[in-house]
């Protein structure tokens, strides 16, 4: 999709803010689906779009779609309605630009633990990178749905059962009729550079040894982003930050987050370490890195995350890492 570059104030394309300072590209942030807010409210989306033959369903199993490869490019696999599909277990997730319209079915894999048994299903980590926009934002959307679901079957209020309404954008306490939407819960993640353009990275107590990202934490009650940065920085690592630079921001529905990115200056290079939330965290210059990434000493964040963005944009380009070797191909389907 073309992207607005006049001058006269940010501008606004697909999922992502256009400013000076942001990055374009997070794989997540680029759905362009019409998500039809106001008409949900006045008809039943969901039944309205089974009906329709030419509507495209994508079967979740366990946050994993089935893909495919068509002529070297990851696709999701869609179908049309079928008369089993039920409208208990769908989600209307929006219309595109041609008026077609995208259901999300949940599949009972009938496997203990979510083992999904067939060759190419992928989770969200592993195909949103690759897909187009549309279906990068189809897949973010009908995950994070399915995962507010999973957890809100019963009324925070009272306790009561929910009813799913709106096509799956709100349960309905059955006991005392209060409304319940999707909730997403904001947090910030930062690249921390210092004086010397060196960047820092860390790992939480339950990652795997060697792999490291940049830092994040939630907001609190009553927080500013820029007060969480500051704040969380100073809480994981003993260090102050100044220069705190916006880069954008997408979603993260694993199972309920959006993460805001920012780039921020370090005051000091004296680490003291919260181990509860940290258990290693270390300053590395580019070559290192890259050399650390490339020999697979080093596990970064996959490719589908802002943090891997914000660090890549601080490296200037590119990190050819070991720890992004693919899990396993997709089908191939020629065209």
């Amino acid at each position: 999709m073309p992207r607005d570059t006049s001058v006269g104030g940010p501008a606004y394309s697909g999922g992502v803010s256009l400013d000076s300072e942001a990055l374009l590209d997070l794989s997540l942030s680029r759905g362009t689906l019409n998500r039809n807010g106001v008409s949900r409210r006045d008809s039943d989306p969901i039944a309205r779009a089974l009906s329709d033959s030419t509507t495209r369903v994508v079967e979740l199993a366990d946050g994993r779609a089935l893909t495919c490869r068509v002529d070297g490019r990851l696709r999701l696999v869609h179908r049309a309605p079928r008369f089993e599909d039920s409208v208990d277990h769908a989600l209307y997730l929006g219309h595109d630009a041609d008026g077609i319209a995208y259901v999300a079915v949940m599949r009972d894999t009938g496997h203990p633990g979510g083992h999904v048994p067939e060759r190419g299903w992928r989770s969200l980590r592993e195909a949103g990178a690759e897909l187009d926009d549309t279906e990068a934002g189809v897949l973010t959307t009908a995950v994070a749905l399915a995962n507010w679901h999973s957890r809100h079957q019963f009324c925070p209020r009272c306790g009561g059962s929910t009813v799913v309404e709106e096509g799956g954008w709100v349960r309905r306490c059955t006991v005392d009729g209060s409304q319940h939407y999707p909730r997403t819960d904001a947090a910030i993640i930062v690249a921390v550079i210092d004086e010397d353009e060196r960047i820092l990275l860390a790992r939480g107590p339950h990652w795997p040894e060697g792999r490291m990202s940049v830092l994040a934490g939630f907001l609190e009650a009553g927080e500013s982003l820029e007060a969480a940065v500051r704040r969380e920085i100073e809480e994981e690592v003993g260090i102050t930050v100044t220069d705190l630079v916006y880069r954008g921001n997408q979603p993260w529905p694993f199972p309920a987050s959006l993460m805001v990115g920012y780039t921020a200056r370090a005051t000091s290079t004296v680490l003291t370490l919260d181990r509860v939330e940290i258990v290693e965290a270390a300053w590395f210059t580019r070559g290192e890195l890259s050399h650390a990434a490339r020999s697979g000493h080093l596990g970064l964040p996959p490719r589908v995350s802002i943090a891997r963005h914000l660090i890549e944009h601080w490296h200037g380009g590119p990190i050819e890492a070991a720890s992004d070797a693919s899990v396993g191909p997709a089908p191939r389907v020629a065209t």
